[in-house]
Parts: C-alpha cells; sequence; structure tokens
C-alpha cells in the first residue's frame, strides 16, 4: 500500500433544480464508473445513488454528501451568481470553497487548490485530498483491488473489499478459464494472513474463527450462520472426501473452532494465537481436534 499521489476530487451532490440551471458541461467527464472504491478506516463506503468514478484526467471522484456523512463533515452551500458557494466544518476547522476558483478558505486563511471545483450536470465537485488531508486524514491507495483508503484514525489499513482475479485475455485457440469459487475463496482468505484475532471480530480489523469464514464467503454471495457450531449443524452438507473450499470443524467438548480446507492436508483460520494463519490438518494439536467438515460451494 501506498499514499495515493493521485489528485482526488470527490463529487457533492447539490439538491434544488436552481443549482442544475447552472451546471454546464465540463472535461472533468467520466471514463470508469465502477472500477473504484472508496474506504474509510475498516469501512467499504456505500454510495445508493452516484458511485465514484475517475475521469478522463485520471482523478478519482467521489459523491461528497455521502463521505461526508461518513466522516462527520458538515457540508452547507449557497448559490453566488452562476457558481456555488461549498463549506465544510468539523469540529475544529472549516473549508469554504467556490466553484471554477482554484483557491480555498481554511479558517480564514486563503489557501492554493491544486484543482478547483466545478459545476457539472447538477453536481458540485470538491478536491477529495485537499479536504481529507486539511481536516488531518490521510489516503493511501490499495492499487491490486482499486480501493481509496481514508485513514481517519491515522492506522494503516488493509482493504475492506477483494477484487475477483481479472479474467485471462482470450487466444485464438484457447478457451478462458475462469478461477472456481472455491480458488476465489481460497485466494481472498489467504491475503488475511496475519490479521489479528478479536473475539467476536467481523471485519479485516479484527477477526474471530467464525467472523473470518462468514467473511470471506459472505464477500463471493455466499450467506453462513454467524458461529461454528450453528455453521456444524446448519450450513451445507457433511463429508469426508475433503475439498478446497470445504468448512473444517474442531472441537474440545464442544465445537469451537472452523476454518477453511485449501488442500495438502492443510486449512486456514483465525486462531487466538497468532490471528489468521495456516495449519495442518496432521497436527498434534489440530489433528487430536478435528470433528470432521461441511461443503458449502
Amino acid at each position: 500500500m501506498k499514499l495515493f499521489t493521485k489528485s482526488f476530487i470527490c463529487s457533492c451532490a447539490i439538491v434544488g433544480a436552481a443549482i442544475s440551471l447552472f451546471a454546464a458541461p465540463s472535461a472533468h467527464a467520466a471514463t470508469d464508473s465502477s472500477s473504484v472504491k472508496v474506504q474509510v478506516n475498516d469501512d467499504l463506503v456505500q454510495f445508493p445513488e452516484v458511485q465514484p468514478f475517475i475521469d478522463k484526467a485520471g482523478t478519482l471522484q467521489v459523491p461528497l454528501r455521502v463521505l461526508s456523512e461518513k466522516l462527520g463533515y458538515q457540508v452547507g452551500w449557497a448559490k453566488q451568481g452562476d457558481e456555488v458557494v461549498v463549506t465544510l466544518m468539523n469540529k475544529e476547522q472549516s473549508i469554504q470553497l467556490t466553484t471554477d476558483e482554484e483557491k480555498a478558505i481554511v479558517n480564514s486563511k486563503l489557501v492554493e487548490l491544486e484543482s478547483s471545483p466545478t459545476l457539472l450536470e447538477g453536481s458540485t465537485y470538491v478536491p477529495l485530498r485537499f479536504i481529507t488531508e486539511t481536516f488531518g486524514s490521510e489516503i493511501a491507495w490499495n492499487d491490486a483491488n482499486k480501493i481509496a483508503i481514508v485513514e481517519q484514525d491515522g492506522k494503516t489499513h488493509k482493504p475492506a473489499w477483494i477484487a475477483p482475479p481479472p479474467a485471462a485475455l482470450a487466444a485464438p485457440v484457447a478457451k478462458i478459464v475462469q478461477p472456481s469459487v472455491s480458488a476465489q475463496i481460497i485466494q481472498a482468505a489467504t491475503t488475511f494472513k496475519g490479521t489479528p484475532y478479536r473475539w467476536g471480530g467481523t471485519t479485516p480489523k479484527g477477526f474471530d474463527c467464525s467472523g473470518f469464514v462468514r467473511y470471506v464467503y459472505e464477500a463471493k454471495g455466499i450467506e453462513l450462520p454467524r458461529t461454528s457450531v450453528q455453521m456444524y449443524d446448519q450450513a451445507g452438507t457433511r463429508v469426508t472426501d475433503l475439498k478446497a473450499g470445504d468448512l473444517v470443524f474442531f472441537a474440545s467438548g464442544i465445537v469451537n473452532h472452523v476454518g477453511i480446507y485449501i488442500g495438502n492436508n492443510q486449512f486456514i483460520s483465525s486462531t487466538t494465537s497468532v490471528g489468521v494463519t495456516v495449519d495442518s490438518l496432521a497436527s498434534s494439536y489440530w489433528g487430536s481436534r478435528y470433528v470432521g467438515a461441511k461443503r458449502v460451494l
């Protein structure tokens, strides 16, 4: 992960027909509306109306209203002639920006902007990096999963969403082979190796054993019960011929641990001792506690 050094711009939807009348065509037209996501700390931001996109200049644009609610900013706007004045505030600072002006007012001081706010199709776009860094939050870019991560708490965070492997390019006489769902699940699970254990944890900030398994499968559209006991009792079909992607269960009196079988007599799980790690079913510890497997794929 590296600091995202591209110029960011996030979009604020301005409600009201009066504002739309002043929206003019712009060179910042969208070229990609689906490949980029935004994350605040460990949480993936959901955009119910307008999605983030990268424009023709390679600039990330994000709907400001949703992001501001997520970050706790107060947002206000006012029409000033043909332009719109946007004000953002938190408990410590305020930022005032005007469309088509390359300067902002931060706590009554004039500051130069890398990119001016602009009106486009009824929405006001303002520089995200300038706003978040002014308010004290760095942005990191995870290129593998195309996620801009706002580190509001000042800590480094893993991506909250894992991109599926890209499809192979078709050869003249070869078929395109898509990875199986089980292969995708195992690939996703291994990216979390080293994630710390957290009792009751269900996010990349920290997992318990069933929270980890459920998180990985849910990302592929497969819902599982919350606890290892419920998974053992309710999910899938019991099997003895283990295949990659099967759930494996362990007990000390009662079922109290679950992992994902990855092949070669190995499985991955979130353990109380070292967090997410790969272990062997043949080890003296796990082998003596193994009670069976369930197939859910």
